[in-house]
This record gives structure tokens, sequence and C-alpha cells, in this order.
């Protein structure tokens, strides 16, 4: 079998581990990366071993040999690459979210409708093991009837001023931050779960730090700075916030989110209570699914091949006891999504395990809801 040929675009933190696992997969060969300029384009091709590198996106969508395309830029970017990608025929894999907006993710979900090509996005969460394994005991009715959600992902990285990222701006970032960046992910991690869409949505968001210190030093590790060395900068987006929802099926639910929560690192947690039981499970310890009984013991289910569904052990990359985490779920993702492209020519209706463009888009709307919510303090319909 030829191997399928694949181009990065964006070659930051989150292009370094798109590379990483695309190479695990064993049947896709990296042939191009592209950034933001020639010489940086350059050095990241020698670091990773690359053969070619372009020093604007274009030349690489244009590359006749690239099959599949990785958008891994900041948000304010995908529209305009995603379009570019999409109407050169080529496939394509976007980080989240997939637009700005909800507008921006329809039309890009059109555009790849229309040009039939095969759309992923990141949603990676939902590929650990035992996500897809919660998920097809509930749809085997082990959890009874969904009654309430409730989760939180928390994270500490924008605790003091002095943390800056483009994430905060609003015109690189998008209108809201910590909904935008990491609530996103609970969110299809709800709706992944239960297979119940949210519909309604009432948010309390809050900006603890109004005003941050930008570094104006170029390096990453810099000692005894000066007040002189910052920028102030107002800030308009979010560092917590909490949100009320509804499902489709009439349950309640509530998550929050948080950047500026000390010691919490990537705390990404959900509980569903069903009328037979709860599950919960914590991204921090993805190996372990805790459940709930009213009448006998609680008890912990390991991630053991052995013992899960079958439908999700292609999923386990490892023995029981040896644990599995972010990068193998990403790993995941590529893997289910790249099978879609081998059989491009067979598609079926099938709903796929890894995100699409379908699944970005509704996230989109989700978090415009929750924007327009803290706007106008009150429920809103989810606008699909």
């Amino acid at each position: 079998m030829e191997r399928i040929k694949v181009g990065i675009i964006g070659t930051g933190f989150v292009g370094t581990v798109h590379i990483d696992a695309l190479r695990r997969l064993g049947f896709v060969e990296i042939v191009a990366v592209a950034e933001a300029n020639e010489e940086l384009a350059q050095k990241k091709a020698a670091d990773f071993f690359i053969p070619r590198a372009y020093g604007n996106y274009h030349d690489l969508i244009n590359d006749p040999d690239v099959q599949v395309i990785h958008n891994c830029t900041p948000n304010h970017l995908h529209l305009e690459i995603n379009t570019a990608i999409i109407q050169a025929g080529k496939h394509i894999f976007s980080e989240k979210p997939l637009g700005m907006n909800r507008f921006e993710s329809s039309k890009m979900l059109e555009l790849a409708e229309k040009y039939r090509v095969v759309h992923g996005v990141n949603f990676n969460y939902r590929m650990y093991p035992l996500v897809q394994d919660m998920k097809h005991r509930i749809q085997k009715g082990e959890l009874g009837k969904v009654n309430l959600i409730h989760g939180s992902y928390l994270q500490d990285w924008l605790f003091y001023e002095t943390d800056y990222n483009w994430r905060i701006e609003p015109k690189y970032g998008g209108a809201t931050r910590a909904i935008g960046d990491i609530g996103s992910h609970w969110c299809d991690l709800a709706q992944t779960l239960t297979g119940l869409k949210i519909t309604k949505v009432f948010a309390d968001l809050s900006t603890v730090i109004p005003v941050r210190k930008k570094s104006k030093i170029v390096e990453t590790f810099s000692e005894n700075r000066e007040p002189t060395d910052y920028e102030e900068i107002p800030i308009q987006s979010e560092d917590w916030g909490a949100v009320l929802i509804r499902l489709e099926n009439g349950a309640s639910g509530v998550f929050y989110v948080s950047q500026i929560s000390a010691g919490r690192k990537c705390y990404l947690n959900i509980e569903i209570d069903g009328s037979n039981q709860s599950f919960y499970w914590n991204q921090e310890e993805g190996d372990r699914m805790w459940i709930g009984y009213r009448n006998q013991p609680n008890s912990y289910f390991m991630r053991d091949p052995n013992q899960l569904d079958p439908k999700c052990r292609g999923y386990v990359l490892a023995p029981g006891g040896h644990p599995e985490g972010w990068l193998d779920s990403l790993k995941n993702s590529l893997l289910a999504y790249y099978r879609a492209v081998l059989d491009a020519k067979n598609a079926s209706n099938k709903k796929p395990d890894y995100a699409t463009f379908h699944d970005g888009y509704d996230i989109s709307c989700i978090v415009d809801a929750i924007v327009e919510s803290q706007q106008k303090g009150k429920w809103v319909k989810v606008a699909r």
C-alpha cells in the first residue's frame, strides 16, 4: 500500500504533536511543512527531517504530491487557510476551533461537503479508550436515562498577570477565550458521550485579571526583567466561566472552566448521572472510570483491552497497566480519520468516531450561544 502524503501548516506546539502522532500511524508520510517565512520553514523541516519547506501556505497547498493537509495555525487563520485547502480538493484536518464563530464554521462545512473532501477537526479527548467505552455503555442502556451532567476544565497557565499568549487577544483567538479554548472540549465530550445535543445555555463569565503585562522581550527565558520590559494590555476575554446547560432530552447540566486555577494543569472531568448509575471520568487519570451506585459499593473500571467493549478495543494502544494519555488520544483521532481517507471512495453516512466539520460547526454554535448569553444575561437557545 502506498503511503498517504501529508503537509503540515503551522509547526508550533500543536503542529509538532500532530507530526509525532502522524508518524506513529505507519501508513502516512509527512512530505512538507509551511510556516510564516522561508527561514522558519527550513528550520522546522530540518528539525523534523521533512523533505520540503514552504515559506507560505499556498505553495504547500499547490504541491501536487500532498494529499492531506493539517491546519495547525492560530484561530483567526482557519477560515482563510481551510477554504484554500478545500478548494484545492485536498483532504483536511483542522485544529479547533473550526472557525472564529458559527458563521465561519458553517462556510467551511458547506464547502467541505461541496468538494467532497474528508474533513476532521481536533477534538481528541473523545478518543480516549475509556471515553469511547463510556459512550457505548450509555448507548447500551447501562447508565439509564441521562438526568444530570456536570464537570469542569481547569488550568493555571494564565495565573499571573505576566502570563500572555495570542489566545488572549480577540482578534486572534475570538470573542471568548476560556470557553472557546477549553470549554469547547467539555461540550464535545458531553454531546459525544450522551448522544444528546446541548440546546440552551446560561453563562456567567468573568475576567479576573483586567490588565495583563505583555512581554516586549522575544526570548522565552529571560531573567530579571524590568517594569519597562512589559506592555500593559486591557483584557477583553474571560479568565473563567460557569455555564448552565439544557440537553435535548430535558436533562440539566453545568460546567465551569478556568485558566487561573493554581495547581490545575489540564483538569478536564465529566460526570453523567443516570437513572441506573453514574459515570465519572477525569482526563488526568484517563485510564480509569468511576461507576457510582445507590445500593452497592462504587467501583473503578480500569482500562484493559480484554474488558472493554469490542468496538473500543482498536483504540487501546498498550496492555492494561501501561498508561495512555493525551498524545495517544490524538493518535487515535488521526487513525480513525486516515482510515476514512483511505476509504474515501466508499464513504458511508455512518457518523465516525473522530470529530468532523459537522462537530466543529456544532460546537461553534454552542460557543456563540454562550457569548450571547453572557451579553444578555439570560438563557439563550443554541441556534443551529
